[in-house]
Parts: C-alpha cells; structure tokens; sequence
C-alpha cells in the first residue's frame, strides 16, 4: 500500500517526511495524517525497525490513529506521529536528538511531538532546544511531566462507564478486574481498582512488577502469565502492555465480559473486533480509553498546565464511552466502528468551517 492510498480509516496521509542527518545517525520519519482538526499531534517512537519498511507502516498507522484518539478526546488537534530508527540504547545522543528537533521545527507547526515508546521527558527537553512544538517536557522545563497518572484515571472511568452498560452498575466493588502490564500505567490503575474494592488479578513478565505488587498490593492476586490471565473468568480484563494481544485464537479463549485497558492496538487486526462482538465481549476502543495522556500533553501545549483541568477533561472519556457503546448497541455494529463514525463526523463538521470565510 502506497503513502497516497487511504488505509484503514479511507483517509490518506496529508504529508510524509524522511528526516536524515548522517552525521548523528538520525534516520526519522515524521507522518501527518490529518489537520482537520489542527496541527497533528503524537509522540515519537524510538524503535530499531528490521527495515525502513516496517519503520514507515508503523509510523503511517500510528499518526491515523491519533487523528481518531485526538478527535474522540475533544481536542483541537490532528493526528501526527514520528519514528526515529534505531536502538535508542546505542544510538541515542544529544546532537541526534537536536537534529530530530530541527526537523520537527522545519513544518512549522503542523506536527506537535511528545514521548511515545523509547522517549522520555529527558529527550523532549533536549528535542526542544531546537524546535518549539514540542510538549511531554519535564517539570523542571515547565512541562506536566509523567502522564501515566491520567491515562490510568481515563482507563479506570472507562471501566465504570462499560460496567455500567454490562453490569446496570459502575460500582467495581467485587468485580474480578485482571492487569495484564504493571507498568507506570498499570500501577495506578491497581491503585484505583484496589480504592473502589475489585478483586484484582495481575501479570508482568518483569519479576520486578511482580515484586512491587508484593511489597505494595499484596492481596492483588498474581497470574503466572498473560495467557492464564485471559482464561481467568474475569468480569474485565485490562491490557496495559503489549499491543495486538487479542487475536483470533486468544478470542477464542477469552473468559471475560469487558476488555478495558491502557496498550495501544490491543486488536491484532480490525476484524477481530467482530469477533469480540460475535463472542459477547464488550471492547472497550482502546484509542479511546487511553486518551489521557495525549490530554495531559494537549493542556500542558496550550498554556500552564492545570492538573484539574485536565482531570476534568479525562474524566470525560468515560461519557463518550458510554455513547460510543450505545451507539453500537442501537445500530448493531462493533464498538470500533461506533467510536471511527463518532470522531469522523467530528472531523468533517468542523473541518468544514475552515471553508467559513474571514475576512
């Protein structure tokens, strides 16, 4: 599939730019897949692709999804994305990173950039040395610092919103929750799953996760891996690791009544949706749920980040869920196809008043 045919959503990319600067080693790409909504923002993923190939699908899927994850949190923004190739453990510099930023600062605002997976606060302080539409920055820089605590809060109101629709109820009292990844996100949602009294089962394949949950949640019952997880006969079960962990053979062995969790693309592809749809299991659009770090970084962009604020407007996601899954109940389709129609619609009505003269 080319850069100008339409991908999953039948929206093609808007711009795609190959970023090289040999001396630091920077290989970069940086996609904008729409402005509809405003400048395209999303983090930028520091990964040693097997090919350029495989770098630039990642980086084209990426960017389409946070066009519908910035759309469905309410933000005026667009959806962006930027890989840089290579093993950031090896690779990783002061002058690569500067390079990089130069690049971003080159298109002049259609492409905010933030941390995603091999990035850190650390890396967007020093990406914006040299570019000004940078966000995700460190406390000491005057950023928000780690969003982790509002993507598990958004994680966590979802999960009372989907509870609700299942269950009649968003009391998660007794509720057999399972987390799979107890990462910085899925700490804090044990956090609050262990404050609204769930009966908690969890999985890492770190043992230090393992140990923390020891040390600090010791009646949060540990699963010896994912798979057991799965089978557990859950009333929700969380994915905060890995993505594409639900495919056609973990479906069929799925034991749960919602899937509600923090990883990004959970759906090893679209169709399994209707899989998860066919098997009675309420999925949760993880672009969603987990929208409350892309919500931290928005406030922290546009002015002085406030915590409540944005508390605020994570706590919102749990209201659009709840439309989102009514929808699909009443037009009898996936919540992934209910959740891409909410946030196209919202994408063309407002791209439309760019067509509002001023004068």
């Amino acid at each position: 599939m080319g850069i100008f045919d339409p991908r999953e959503s039948g929206r093609a990319h808007e711009q795609v730019v190959f970023c090289h600067d040999p001396e630091s080693g920077l290989r970069a790409i940086i996609a904008v897949h729409s402005t509809a909504l405003g400048p395209g923002l999303g983090g930028t993923r520091f990964h040693n692709y097997a090919s350029e190939e495989e770098a630039l699908d990642d980086v084209l899927r990426l960017s389409e999804g946070m066009s519908y994850k910035n759309a469905l949190a309410g933000l005026d923004l667009g959806g962006g994305k930027a890989v840089i190739w290579g093993d950031p453990t090896e690779i990783k510099s002061e002058a690569l990173l500067r390079a990089y930023g130069r690049f971003v600062q080159s298109l002049h605002g259609r492409y905010i950039t933030a941390c995603d997976v091999g990035t850190y606060v650390q890396d967007m302080d020093i990406v914006a040395r040299e570019s000004e539409y940078v966000t995700g920055r460190s406390p000491d820089s005057g950023g928000a610092g780690d969003s982790s605590i509002l993507t598990a809060l958004g994680v966590f109101t979802s999960m009372r919103a989907a509870a609700r629709h299942r269950f009649g109820t968003d009391d998660l009292y007794g509720k057999q929750v399972g987390v799979a990844g107890v990462g910085k996100v899925g700490k804090h949602l044990i956090g609050h799953l262990s404050e609204a009294g769930a009966d908690i089962y969890a999985t890492d394949v770190n043992p230090a996760a393992h140990k923390w949950v020891k040390d600090n949640v010791p009646h949060v019952n540990w699963v010896h891996d994912n798979e057991m997880l799965m089978n557990q006969g859950l009333h929700i079960y969380a994915p905060c690791a890995l993505g594409g962990v639900i495919n056609a053979q973990s479906v069929s062995n799925l034991k749960a009544d919602i899937v509600c969790g923090a990883a990004n693309n959970q759906l090893d592809d679209l169709g399994i949706a209707h899989n998860l749809r066919e098997a009675g299991v309420l999925y949760c659009p993880d672009y969603l749920v987990n929208a409350g770090g892309v919500i931290q970084v928005a406030d922290e962009y546009y002015g002085a980040f406030n915590f409540d604020r944005a508390k605020r407007r994570t706590e919102a996601i749990g209201t659009t869920l709840a439309s989102v899954l009514q929808r699909a109940e009443s037009d009898g389709t996936t919540t992934v196809a209910a959740a891409d129609t909410l946030a196209e619609e919202r994408m063309d009505s407002i791209a439309r008043l760019r067509r509002i003269r001023l004068s």
